[in-house]
């Protein structure tokens, strides 16, 4: 045999045991990961409010709608979750439970029941610039049946 058909039968050989390797081992699981890794929901614009027209009416999660509550409505928080609005003009916050849908205005990201709207200040403007953190629920819990917490205005 030449060696031109020796390097040739040399070189598929080993293409076909290169071919034949063994997939590489799956990566690791990645472990499950806590409330404490997961990245906290934030959220920068323009709040809205809504209060008489809708009071009593059902909201999309189906309780009635309550203009007195500290509630709100946000087009994709899950229900029942908590987030602390805050007046990015003032520094003022209240922490609203999600229990609708909205705002339909694209302008805006949240629209705040009647008595947060008062609580944040925001209710003879209409609107305010606004920042949305999300609140651990049982946190929120305890909070939601107190007074607002007002945050501390940043410098």
């Amino acid at each position: 045999m030449s060696n031109r058909w020796k390097a040739i039968a040399a070189g598929a050989g080993v293409a076909l045991l290169t071919a034949c390797q063994s997939a590489p081992p799956p990566p690791a699981p990645v472990p499950p990961t806590t409330t404490d890794e997961r990245p906290q929901f934030m959220q920068v614009g323009f709040a809205s409010w809504y209060g008489p027209g809708f009071h009593g009416n059902r909201t999309a999660d189906g309780e009635r709608f309550d203009m007195n509550a500290l509630t709100a409505a946000h087009r994709t928080l899950p229900f029942n979750s908590y987030v602390r609005v805050t007046d990015l003009a003032t520094g003022r916050s209240v922490i609203v439970r999600i229990n609708d849908r909205g705002p339909y205005n694209r302008r805006r990201i949240i629209d705040l029941s009647a008595r947060a709207a008062r609580e944040l200040g925001i209710a003879a403007d209409g609107t305010a610039r606004v920042r949305l953190d999300e609140v651990d629920n049982g946190a929120a819990a305890v909070v939601a049946d107190r007074p607002p917490v007002w945050a501390q205005q940043q410098p």
